[in-house]
């Protein structure tokens, strides 16, 4: 339309000079504008001939570029994801190391990946991705191999680089597994306690160089994550700051197309008086030569050079207001298509998204968020890692508590047997006191039953309690959802009410538009209006000339005039109409557009916040049932709970009157097996004393029968020596040998005698033992006589004082006895126990009763009358 617009005035410009033209054509001679046309045609075929080889030229070069840029753009998303899966794979082997025990090294190489990915490489743009995934800053080479060879030897030294990561994670990882092999070595063997507690130490502080390393590492994370965050907060502000230049920049585009509109229709209205002018200006002297006598033809030819002469000179300002007109339309058309650009330029998101800052941006992003991804990955298992970690120093702490227990108590022992040599001192004084302690204990043995089913009693209600208080936390966790639901319906009001001023706001421009139009509509009816006026002036001017000129020559003038009026006035009508209707219709086709648009927004929030309603009406009616029945649940609380407060005061004193007793009855029963075990220690020794009495006796006896063989024999070798030295020689080897034996035998015989002499000594010794324990038996004896007397003694005042406070206190018991068997009866028929417990108020009661409520139509509970079902009744054994 515009290139149309342009062309149209040169097309309507030989209309507008034709009179002039015919009248030239008979005076200019024909020699000055002579042209060869063949020439001209064969210079124009060749001109078009090579305009068409160098467009297709132009084509295959475009064609050639679009091709190589769909390759640069593979390409780069190619080194896009390789470098995004590398630096994945790096950061996961990092954090690996971290978790496995790697320490300050895997957070130095943590470091220095995030300030070698942090740093923009200051490399050309068509080199960016290459230097990122190489982590140098340029590539210092010219030729291609060159680049080749360096691209090659810096991804071999990054390879090397990930490897060493790899092998420092395997070096950990088994240095980790030797840690807790050795452990596992150290825990299962079997040790002594100072052993275990240095293992113990070493763990412990083993444990705490980890948790110390492992608060260290969650230091730099969150140092990390911080910087992450701030570089995001950074980039959010510099997205916002863009957009408001943007939008800054939208604002001063709509000025100048406000300008240049202004300046256009200032344009056209000068044209217009200019074209007014000049018809004035060519009717005056048509009027004046009217008036002339037509007696005088030198004043007519005069008038009409005249007339020539205005007409040339119209002429020639026509032409330059045209050229004019001509350069602002150019400049007009070259300011729109720039500005159309720049529209298509913010309007073309694929334009941004296409651009290499708004990939390497988004490219950072995309990083940046996969880090922070990971580190709250990590975060999480080092939170989880630290819980275990602090479950482990507590358990540690148990152990070495117990270790120090166990320490003590080794060293309390000794004391303790002083004490308890003591107490072996004081038993004879005090086992008058245990029996009587020991009766008592028999009399109260009937009260364990009671004290099972009042521990029951608690279990349950404890359990009870327990229920409550989590349906009272799944309240809280409704009613909190039910308040951010609410929050969220606010904010989907708030954006429904600025949607609504934005569909306001478009609708008051759609107005301001639709009254624009409507003034051009007006500015049309009355141009035609002047227009039918100008039509009457020149109809009365043509009226009056008519008298005093030619008929030919005012017809003549008469419609030259009428031709160039309507062929201005047409052309500058068509013109200006042309281009307000399209502004027009484009500015509405815009406000339609946005109001389409903010409708269906519109409908969109309006459907979102009628469910929001909806979902909070909901959460509102369950948040005041579920508060009615907590409410309830809170009464029948506060009720059990001082039921149950009463029935633990109860209930501690009695454990504190069992306690007490237990107390007095084991006391009782290890002093009695003390005592018991000191008599069988006793006897035990006895027993062995006798039987080394018994052994020792045999002994004496055998080398007696021994001694008594020996001194036969050598009575017998005497006198076989004494016979048989006289009769031969030949018989003193065997003599020798009798000697030898005698003197073995002579040996022996004092060995014997020492033997028994030192076995006598025993004897005597083991006499002496036996004779003062026997005494010691005898007087522990008499002291039992004597104090089984004062027993006897104690025993009967004993039974004349309790025969007087027995029954007082024997009917104390049998009435609390009474009170704890009504507790535990049904609160219906209050003769069968409870049996059943209804689940929605917690109320015992006995199953046929509670089968009987089952039967009626309204299931009311008999204690606070709330409805209950089948199910909510279970089984309890108290």
């Amino acid at each position: 339309m515009e290139s149309f617009e342009s062309e149209e005035p040169e097309k309507k410009r030989p209309h507008l000079d034709s009179p002039a033209m015919a009248r030239n054509s008979s005076t200019s001679p024909n020699h000055t504008k002579s042209v060869d046309a063949a020439v001209l045609q064969y210079q124009n075929q060749k001109l078009v001939q090579q305009l068409d080889i160098q467009k297709h030229e132009l084509h295959d070069l475009e064609t050639k570029i679009k091709e190589l840029k769909d390759k640069q753009a593979s390409y780069d998303d190619m080194l896009i994801t390789v470098n995004q899966l590398w630096n994945q794979l790096v950061d996961d082997l990092v954090l690996l190391g971290i978790r496995a025990g790697g320490g300050h090294n895997a957070l130095r190489i943590l470091d220095e990946a995030g300030n070698s990915r942090g740093s923009i490489p200051s490399c050309p743009v068509e080199e960016m991705f290459l230097c990122r995934l190489l982590e140098t800053d340029f590539i210092d080479s010219n030729d291609k191999d060159g680049i080749a060879n360096y691209v090659e030897q810096v991804l071999f030294s990054r390879h090397s680089s990930t490897r060493e990561l790899i092998k420092s994670l395997e070096d950990t990882i088994s240095a980790e597994r030797m840690k807790t092999e050795s452990m596992t070595l150290s825990l299962h063997g079997k040790l002594s306690v100072e052993d275990t507690i240095i293992q113990l130490s070493k763990i412990d502080d083993m444990m705490k160089e980890e948790a110390k390393n492992l608060r260290e590492v969650i230091d730099t994370l969150h140092l990390k994550h911080k910087e992450y965050a701030d570089g995001i907060q950074t980039y959010i502000s510099s997205h916002a700051t863009d957009q408001s230049e943007v939008k800054r920049l939208q604002g001063e585009l709509e000025e100048i197309m406000a300008e240049l509109e202004e300046s256009r229709r200032k344009l056209v209205d000068l044209k217009m008086q200019k074209n007014i002018a000049s018809g004035m200006h060519a009717s005056t002297p048509v009027v004046a030569n009217g008036s002339l006598s037509p007696e005088k033809p030198g004043d007519k030819t005069m008038g009409l050079r005249e007339i020539k002469d205005l007409i040339e000179e119209t002429k020639i300002v026509a032409g330059d207001r045209l050229s004019e007109l001509q350069d602002a339309q150019e400049e007009n058309l070259i300011y729109s298509k720039q500005l159309k650009d720049l529209q298509n330029e913010l309007k073309d998101d694929k334009f941004i998204q296409s651009s290499r800052l708004y990939t390497l941006l988004n490219d950072q992003l995309q990083h940046w968020n996969a880090e922070m991804e990971q580190y709250k990955a990590l975060t999480d298992a080092l939170q989880t890692d630290r819980f275990l970690v602090m479950r482990r120093e507590k358990e540690l702490n148990m152990k070495a508590e117990t270790a120090d227990a166990v320490r003590n108590t080794i060293n309390n022992a000794d004391s303790r047997i002083e004490e308890l040599e003591l107490q072996l001192q004081k038993c004879i004084i005090e086992r008058n006191d245990l029996e009587i302690k020991m009766e008592e204990a028999i009399q109260d043995a009937g009260r364990n039953d009671i004290k099972a089913e009042i521990r029951v009693m608690a279990s349950a209600l404890s359990k009870e309690m327990g229920m409550m208080e989590a349906q009272l936390n799944r309240w809280k966790e409704t009613a909190h959802e039910a308040i951010s639901l609410h929050e969220e319906a606010q904010a989907l009001k708030a954006l429904l009410s600025d949607k609504t001023n934005l569909q306001k706001r478009l609708a008051e421009e759609c107005a301001e538009q639709i009254a624009e139009i409507k003034s051009l509509n007006d500015m049309i009816e009355k141009m035609q209006k002047e227009k039918l006026e100008l039509q009457i002036f020149l109809d009365m001017y043509g009226q009056e000339g008519y008298d005093n000129r030619d008929v030919m020559e005012i017809r003549e003038s008469e419609n030259r005039a009428h031709s160039q009026a309507e062929i201005l006035k047409n052309a500058l009508d068509e013109h200006s109409l042309e281009l307000r209707v399209k502004a027009a219709n484009e500015a509405e086709a815009a406000c339609q557009e946005r109001l389409s648009v903010a409708e269906v927004e519109i409908a969109d929030l309006r459907a979102k916040l009628d469910a929001s309603e909806r979902d909070i009406l909901e959460l509102t009616e369950a948040i005041k049932s579920k508060d009615r029945e907590s409410e309830t649940y809170i009464s029948e609380i506060e009720t059990i709970g001082q039921a149950y407060e009463d029935m633990q005061t109860q209930n501690q004193h009695l454990l504190q009157q069992m306690t007490e007793r237990d107390d007095y009855n084991i006391k009782l029963v290890s002093e009695s097996v003390k005592t018991k075990q000191a008599h069988s220690f006793l006897l035990s020794e006895k027993q062995a004393l006798a039987r080394q009495l018994k052994q020792v006796n045999s002994s004496i006896e055998s080398v007696k029968m021994r001694i008594g063989q020996s001194e036969e024999q050598i009575k017998v070798c005497l006198t076989d020596a004494v016979k048989f030295t006289q009769e031969d020689r030949h018989f003193m080897i065997s003599l020798e040998t009798a000697k030898w034996e005698l003197a073995d035998a002579e040996k022996e015989f004092k060995w014997l005698k020492s033997a028994a002499a030192s076995s006598e000594k025993d004897y005597e010794q083991l006499q002496r033992k036996v004779d003062e324990f026997q005494m010691k038996l005898d007087k522990e004896q008499s002291q039992r006589k004597k104090l089984e007397e004062e027993l006897d003694e104690l025993n009967s005042k004993v039974a004349e004082l309790s025969s007087e406070t027995g029954e007082t206190a024997i009917q104390k018991l049998q009435d609390e006895i009474k009170n704890c068997k009504n507790i535990l009866k049904c609160g219906v028929c209050f003769d069968r126990p409870k049996e059943v417990v209804i689940v929605k108020c917690y109320h015992l009661f006995c199953n046929p009763c509670i089968q009987r409520n089952l039967e009626i139509r309204h299931r009311k509970c008999p204690g606070c009358g709330t409805a209950f079902g089948q199910n909510d009744v279970r089984f309890v054994k108290i």
